[in-house]
C-alpha cells in the first residue's frame, strides 16, 4: 500500500482566527441574553389575585373561557404577557362609589370639601347660571339643587363585565360600569324630584325622597343587568342659593306653626284627660253608691222577710221586743238606766226611788311653785 503524501496545511491568519473566536464569544453572549429575556418575558406573565378580587384573562381582546370558567379566583396565576394577554382584575367585595352632581350648583374643589365637612353653601352674588349650575324641577314647578352619592359592590362579575361590555361593545373595564351606574343615578334623581313638591323634598319628607331615589336606581341597575348590589344611597338637597333667605323664613314660619299646633294639641289632651278622669271618678262614685244602696235595700228586705212571720205570730211580743232593742240602742251611752215595766192590766206600776247622787268634787288648783 503506497502512502500518499499529506497535502500541506493552509496557513491561518492570526487576525482571522481572533475574529472567529470573537464571533463565537458574541454568539454565546447573545444566546444567553436571548434566553434570559425569554425567561424574563415568560416570568412576567405571573400575577397575583387578592382574596377580594376576581380576574379575567383577555387574549387578543377576547376572554379566555366562558362564563364562570373565565373568572380566576384568589392566588397566583400565569398568562401570556402583554400584548398577547391582558389581565383585568375585578374588586368583588370592595365598595365602589359614584357621585351624581349634575343637578347641583357649581362648587370648586375647596368649596366641595367644605360643603361635605360642614354643609356650608358657597355664597353667590348673581343669578342662577344654567351653563354651570345644575338643578332639578319639582312636581310643583320649583327649582331645587340635589346630589346623591351611591355606594355599591359587584355581586355578579360575569354580568357586570361580560354582558355589559358585550352589549356596549367596549373593553372589559370598570369605567364603563361606573358610567352606567352614574347615568342611572342621574336618572333616578331627576325622576324622583319630578314626583315631589319642593317643601316635601327639602323639609317634610327628606327620608322619603332619599328612599325613592334608592329604589329607582336599584330598579335601573337590575333592568340593565349590571350585576351590582346597592349598599347605600345618600341624597343631599338644597334650595337655590339666591332664595336662601326666603326659604329660611318659610322654615321659621313652619316651625312657629308647628309649635302653636303642638301647644294646642297638648292643651287639648290635658283638658280631655282631666275631663275623662273626672267623668271616670264620678261614674265610680255613683257606681259605689248604687251598690251600697242596693245592698242596703236587699238587706232590709231580707230582714223584713225574716221578721214578718214572727210579727204575724205575736204582734204584741214582737213590738215589745223591738221597743227594748230600740231603747237599748238609744241609751247605750247613758250612765244610769231604769226601765219601768207596765202591770198585767196595762196600767203603769208605781215605783219610788230615792236618788241622792253626790255632787261631783270640784278640782282644786295646784299651788304654783
Amino acid at each position: 500500500m503506497n502512502d500518499q503524501p499529506t497535502p500541506p496545511s493552509t496557513p491561518v491568519d492570526s487576525g482571522s482566527q481572533a475574529l472567529a473566536e470573537a464571533l463565537r464569544s458574541s454568539f454565546a453572549i447573545v444566546k444567553f441574553v436571548m434566553g434570559f429575556l425569554i425567561l424574563l418575558f415568560l416570568f412576567s406573565g405571573f400575577f397575583q389575585v387578592k382574596p377580594q378580587e376576581k380576574a379575567i384573562i383577555l387574549r387578543f381582546g377576547k376572554p379566555v373561557g366562558e362564563g364562570d370558567k373565565a373568572l380566576l379566583g384568589p392566588g397566583l396565576h400565569w398568562s401570556w404577557p402583554y400584548p398577547i394577554d391582558e389581565v383585568v382584575k375585578i374588586p368583588i367585595t370592595e365598595i365602589q362609589k359614584v357621585a351624581a352632581k349634575g343637578c347641583f350648583f357649581f362648587m370648586s374643589p375647596e368649596q366641595e370639601v367644605a360643603f361635605q365637612a360642614s354643609g356650608a353653601v358657597p355664597q353667590t352674588g348673581g343669578t342662577l347660571n344654567p351653563a354651570v349650575d345644575g338643578y332639578a324641577l319639582t312636581a310643583d314647578g320649583n327649582i331645587v339643587h340635589t346630589m346623591a352619592t351611591l355606594s355599591y359592590r359587584i355581586e355578579d362579575p360575569v354580568r357586570c363585565v361580560f354582558e355589559f361590555a358585550a352589549r356596549d361593545e367596549k373593553t372589559f373595564s370598570l369605567a364603563g360600569v361606573s358610567n352606567a351606574v352614574l347615568n342611572a343615578l342621574d336618572n333616578a334623581l331627576i325622576r324622583s324630584a319630578a314626583s315631589y313638591k319642593v317643601d316635601d323634598l327639602l323639609f317634610t319628607d327628606v327620608v322619603g325622597f332619599q328612599d325613592t331615589v334608592r329604589r329607582r336606581v336599584t330598579k335601573l341597575i337590575a333592568e340593565q343587568r349590571l350585576g351590582l348590589v346597592v349598599d347605600q344611597c345618600i341624597v343631599q338637597s338644597r334650595p337655590p342659593r339666591q332664595l336662601t333667605p326666603a326659604f329660611a323664613n318659610v322654615v321659621m314660619a313652619g316651625q312657629r306653626s308647628r309649635t302653636v299646633l303642638d301647644d294646642a294639641r297638648s292643651y287639648e289632651n290635658q283638658v280631655l284627660s282631666h275631663a275623662s278622669a273626672e267623668a271616670t271618678n264620678r261614674i265610680n262614685v255613683a257606681e259605689t253608691e248604687r251598690v251600697r244602696i242596693v245592698q242596703s235595700v236587699t238587706s232590709d228586705a231580707e230582714t223584713f222577710r225574716r221578721l214578718l212571720p214572727k210579727y204575724e205570730a205575736n204582734p204584741q211580743l214582737f213590738v215589745q221586743q223591738r221597743v227594748v232593742e230600740t231603747m237599748g240602742r238609744v241609751f247605750t251611752n247613758a250612765t244610769d238606766k231604769m226601765y219601768l215595766p207596765s202591770s198585767a192590766d196595762g196600767k203603769p206600776v208605781e215605783l219610788r226611788l230615792l236618788l241622792n247622787r253626790e255632787p261631783p268634787k270640784q278640782k282644786t288648783e295646784e299651788p304654783k311653785p
